[in-house]
């Protein structure tokens, strides 16, 4: 089997839109031979996230991440994440929510690569 790539240009789109389009290209949906229990071939490529339509409720969003510790809970915004760890970061933990919570997920998101 020989490797499909796509490439998604997010300029002017909403992030929603922009991770779902990645998210079923990453499982392999868009192809006959889709398997659940295998990663799909794909390189799936999302170009210009820094340039996103984004409303004011989305820049608001929180983000939590939770390290397993008592008090290692911690909230950030979306515009405060974008700014630590640039644009990509937001749009790979929307892409990776949307993605089946199993072994197969981390395989997955390795043919994920984002650019701003």
């Amino acid at each position: 089997m020989e490797t499909r790539t796509y490439t998604i240009n997010a300029a002017g789109k909403r992030l929603g839109i922009v991770a779902t389009e990645a998210a079923t290209y990453l499982i392999g949906k868009d192809s006959p031979d889709v398997a659940r229990n295998t990663v799909a071939p794909v390189k799936v490529t999302i170009e210009n996230v820094s340039q996103l339509d984004l409303s004011e409720k989305k820049k608001a969003e929180i983000y939590q991440t939770y390290s397993g510790y008592p008090g290692g809970q911690s909230n950030e915004s979306f515009d405060h994440l974008a700014k630590r760890r640039g644009f990509s970061e937001p749009v790979k933990r929307t892409v990776q929510g949307m993605l089946p919570k199993n072994k197969l997920r981390t395989l997955r998101m390795k043919n994920l690569i984002i650019t701003e």
